[in-house]
């Protein structure tokens, strides 16, 4: 573990390819995804060893059809109760869920590895599938670099910063076993979206 919370073992990936897409429209699969509560969600996720199997493609396929059905700015592999390091993220679109916020280019990440650029963090507000009609203020680095690979092994490496950094950071706590409001530091900022955010609930 270093020192910014990240564990050293993880990885990422790029945009989707047009061949992912042409799965994802041809077979749609929605998968449960795991609450708050759920002892799986705490899980350490453990590498992914293979890339570019039949497994791997149907797994990303389930994801993303899982986060679209939900709305989702992006999903890790955890919450379905897959216990690999891969998360998804992004919607090429505003996100109904966050509407003010920029798009993140749609992206598949595998053992991502983290490193925050400087010490500036942010406090904003988030939410999480796995947290549903909560919202709270979580302090993140504004400036990071990520690493690793996509699906078909290729590396990866980007450096981001606000809302995109924001959303990769939330997705790789889910592969450390770690939920957003673990990290709030004032729960006076912490509460029902319908309360907090009428019109988004």
């Amino acid at each position: 573990m270093n020192n910014s919370g990240w564990p050293p073992t993880q990885r990422v990936s790029l945009l989707l390819p047009p061949r992912f897409d042409a799965v994802a429209r041809f077979s749609m699969s929605v998968r449960d995804i795991l609450k708050m509560g759920d002892p799986r969600l705490l899980r350490v996720a453990q590498p992914v060893t293979q890339f570019d199997t039949d497994h791997l493609h149907l797994l990303i396929t389930d994801l993303l059809d899982t986060m679209r059905a939900a709305d989702g700015a992006g999903l890790a592999a955890p919450q379905i109760g897959v216990d690999l390091q891969l998360v998804i993220f992004g919607t090429d679109a505003p996100n109904p869920r966050y509407p003010d916020a920029p798009p993140v280019p749609r992206t598949v990440l595998i053992n991502p590895v983290l490193t925050p650029l400087d010490d500036a963090m942010v406090e904003d507000w988030e939410g999480c599938l796995s947290v549903p009609g909560l919202r709270g203020k979580v302090p993140r680095f504004n400036h990071i670099r990520y690493t690793g690979h996509d699906q078909y092994g290729d590396c990866i490496d980007r450096t981001v910063e606000g809302f995109h950094a924001r959303v990769v950071q939330h997705e790789c706590d889910h592969l450390m076993g770690m939920l957003y409001p673990m990290r709030v530091r004032d729960f006076t900022q912490f509460g029902f979206t319908e309360v907090l955010f009428p019109h988004l609930a």
